[in-house]
């Protein structure tokens, strides 16, 4: 069950180093001259296209998989893994890997949104099990 919580962070550590080498030249390029990039409402809108996916990729790695995160922390210590859990917890990952993948090339938002669904009906239906499970 910690593989694929494990497999998140690993990919969360990948777009981390993705969004580095596409920001560190810029800094590098205007040390001494950021404060236009002190709030990033602000310098988003200046950024190209594709840094602005990866950017937004990287935030959005810290929304819905904190959940993921949480619940798989919760039904482990819970001793509650079983192979749907498991199978469940990698599609999350699966699904997660190509919205990622979708939102850092073509950013096909249909195909990111369908990514998203799929990776949350996964995380819902492991919730949704361990809530059954409490009654």
């Amino acid at each position: 069950m910690l593989a694929p919580l494990f497999a998140m962070l690993a990919l969360t550590a990948v777009v981390t180093v993705i969004l580095y080498s596409s920001r560190i030249p810029s800094i590098i390029k205007f040390w001494g001259k950021l404060q236009g990039a002190k709030h990033s409402d602000e310098l988003r809108p200046k950024l190209s296209q594709a840094k602005r996916n990866i950017t937004d990729n990287y935030n959005h790695l810290f929304e819905l998989p904190t959940l993921f995160y949480a619940t798989v922390i919760y039904i482990h210590l819970a001793a509650r893994t079983d192979t749907l859990h498991i199978q469940l917890a990698w599609g999350f990952v699966i699904f997660r890997v190509v919205h990622s993948l979708i939102h850092m090339t073509s950013n096909n938002v249909s195909y990111r949104a369908l990514s998203f669904i799929l990776s949350g009906l996964c995380l819902l239906l492991m919730i949704a099990r361990e809530a059954l499970a409490l009654l």
